[in-house]
């Protein structure tokens, strides 16, 4: 039975939420893989809107077990007020299993985060200060903190003494801050320990085990391939590996057992925080594709940066990552446009380059070159198969799905859980 990993094919914010909340009646377990609450998924079941962060999409779905694997990054003050807001609205939280070897973001990975983007001033990166970052260098230090170490106050509290001891010299003698208390930063980590406890879980075994038993497991990434910590657009990118790959060693299944890979990809492109976007729009389109497309991050609030869809980045994403598939979304922004650019190579140096550039500085010097295909007018957010859409959406469709690399299987012509042509199953 198929082993699944969806993902976003562009910067994120491409709709993974909806594509994983669409598949969850088919699945047993939807897993994170890597991230934390830097990630957000918005998710529209009936007439309510749910805005995730840290907890996978499947959590909505009764029939699912949501898990958070070894590869994602904690912030349990974050996880609570995630939790503790779902069962307000009535949503049964019980089933979530958190890997006991997920790194716990402190409150010294938040400080030392937003101090550090402070510092670099023009030269930030657009992090989201949550804390991400540092959690994911301590883990390769090797002085990180990981929920399984909140059971051991003896290990939690040398853990601490030991990331701390940097920590509090550059706070205090780079950048001006008050030391933090190593017993104070312990006894808030152990203050989240009860609670944890019983979705703590060996998810390694419990996810190699529901394969073994011809299970439906789905694996979500956070971010976008763009912004993958090896394949993206370093430095402007996120600490950990959200493109297929990560899903092995952010969950512990084998490559042997991923069956298929979904890239979600966005009808145009967006993205959050700094760093090179050779299509983005600084006039009217841009503000339009803003406003229509409701272009705002859902965890850091910020606007998103907007701009023609990108085929150089599509084809990207459908190499680094193996695509079987790609769910297109937010096909519905697009309507009302005589013509839609696509971007279909670049120009650096003088030179047409139709794939993308490995050199940092010539990414940055891409020119996009454009094809103008031509729009519509007719609403099709009631359209449920891809014969309902208009000739010219068809077209526009089909001539990305050429360009990017991949079979489209699946288009999203409005917000709604249920506006979405299924072209393929996906299972």
């Amino acid at each position: 039975m198929p082993a699944l990993v969806l993902l976003g094919a562009q910067w994120g914010d491409e709709g993974k939420g909806k594509a994983t909340d669409l598949l969850g009646g088919s699945v047993d377990y939807v897993v994170r893989y890597q991230g934390g609450n830097n990630a957000g998924h918005t998710v529209v079941v009936g007439d309510q809107k749910y805005a995730l962060h840290l907890l996978p999409s499947g959590i909505l779905t009764p029939e699912c077990i949501p898990v958070i694997g070894n590869g994602v990054v904690v912030d349990p003050s974050v996880l609570f007020s995630e939790l503790n807001g779902l069962n307000e609205r009535g949503v049964d939280t019980s089933k979530l299993l958190i890997s006991g070897n997920a790194h716990i973001i402190t409150p010294y990975n938040v400080t030392v985060d937003k101090v550090t983007e402070r510092f670099l001033g023009k030269r930030k990166i657009g992090t989201t200060g949550r804390g991400i970052g540092p959690t994911y260098a301590d883990k390769i230090n090797r002085v990180g903190i990981r929920v399984q170490d909140l059971y051991d106050e003896s290990i939690l509290t040398q853990k601490v003494e030991a990331s701390l001891d940097i920590k509090n010299q550059m706070l205090t003698k780079l950048y001006n801050r008050r030391a933090i208390a190593i017993e104070q930063v312990v006894e808030e980590l152990l203050s989240y320990a009860d609670r944890l406890k019983p979705y703590v879980a060996d998810t390694v075994l419990v996810l190699n085990q529901a394969l073994d038993q011809d299970k439906v497991v789905l694996f979500e990434g956070g971010q976008g391939t763009l912004l993958d910590i090896d394949h993206g657009t370093y430095p402007f990118v996120t600490s950990s590996n959200p493109t297929a790959g990560g899903a092995c060693t952010g969950a512990g299944v084998g490559p042997t057992k991923i069956s298929r890979v979904i890239g979600i990809l966005k009808a145009y492109t967006t993205r959050v925080g700094s760093g090179p976007f050779p299509t983005e729009l600084f006039d009217a389109d841009g503000d339009a594709l803003r406003r229509i497309g409701g272009e705002r991050g859902v965890t850091t609030g910020r606007d998103r940066r907007c701009g023609w869809f990108d085929a150089v980045i599509a084809r990207y994403a459908t190499r680094v990552n193996g695509l079987t598939d790609f769910f297109l979304t937010k096909l519905d922004v697009l309507t009302g446009w005589e013509q839609i650019p696509v971007c279909v190579a670049y120009e650096i140096d003088g030179k047409r380059v139709e794939e993308l550039p490995y050199s940092q500085t010539d990414f940055h010097h891409a020119k996009p070159i454009y094809e103008n295909l031509p729009g519509w007018s007719e609403d099709i957010t009631k359209a449920k198969t891809f014969a309902d859409l208009p000739k010219n959406a068809q077209a526009y469709v089909k001539a990305l799905e050429e360009m990017s690399g991949a079979p489209i299987s699946a288009i999203g012509v409005g917000p709604g859980r249920t506006e979405t042509i299924e072209i393929n199953s996906f299972i």
